[in-house]
């Protein structure tokens, strides 16, 4: 068996098997210590590198995502690390992750249902910090189904639409990829608790019973993912050369 085989063989274990294609979980991908120094880390960052939206603040590092191409700026160490432990598994086709988005939600924030769309190499991982959250899945609106819901509201709510949710804990990675990740809206509800129930599809992987309730805390999440399209000045910003 070469690496690559090995690899694959290894990332078996992480997938979870209830969901279309593809999701990988792994609990305490980072230890305790490394969630504290990430944290540090995040809230060090100068004032001015934090972008306040409605329901959450966030910081981008990388670069700034468009059409035309990513002007790179070179991620600092204590990301990069991160970028190449998750790039070693093999996510990004054997690139290497180029762009970071922290997000910070506070008890009760979230966001809406979307898709992160063409910028990306169609593979999404997150690392969590703090708090758990429940990730949900939504079957998107066709536009057929949008004229017909501003004709009757109560055609295809959110609630009918709603394939499934992941649970992810403090110290996680999830990793999206294949269906999961073009086929799929995913959205995190404005709500201060979350309750286990059987659409939860990765509930056996983690430490909770059905019917349990998760009060979240302030959570921190580190989206890490590829941008194939990039532009060739790059930006050394935050890393020694």
């Amino acid at each position: 068996m070469d690496d690559k085989q090995s690899v694959l063989h290894a990332l078996e274990t992480f997938r979870v098997i209830q969901t279309p294609p593809t999701v990988y979980y792994f609990p305490n991908f980072i230890t305790e210590s490394e969630e504290a120094s990430l944290l540090q880390q995040v809230y060090s960052a100068p004032k001015p590198k934090w972008v306040h939206l409605s329901g959450r603040k966030l910081q981008n590092w990388g670069g700034l995502p468009h059409p035309r191409g990513m002007l790179a700026e070179c991620l600092p160490d204590w990301l990069h690390k991160y970028a190449e432990k998750i790039s070693s598994l093999g996510m990004f086709g054997g690139k290497v992750a180029n762009h970071v988005l922290v997000n910070e939600y506070l008890p009760g924030e979230g966001i809406m249902p979307h898709e992160d769309g063409p910028l990306y190499f169609p593979t999404v991982t997150t690392i969590s910090l703090g708090s758990h959250t429940l990730l949900d899945f939504y079957h998107p609106v066709s536009r057929q189904q949008e004229r017909n819901s501003e004709q009757d509201p109560t055609l295809q709510t959110e609630e009918e639409r709603h394939l499934l949710s992941l649970l992810v804990e403090p110290r996680s990675l999830l990793v999206l990829k294949d269906d999961m990740y073009v086929k799929y809206l995913h959205g995190i509800k404005n709500v201060t608790t979350d309750v286990i129930t059987n659409k939860v599809a990765n509930a056996d992987r983690c430490s909770v019973e059905h019917g349990e309730r998760l009060d979240r805390g302030t959570r921190v999440s580190l989206t890490i993912r590829h941008v194939p399209k990039v532009l060739k000045t790059t930006i050394f910003l935050g890393r020694r050369k």
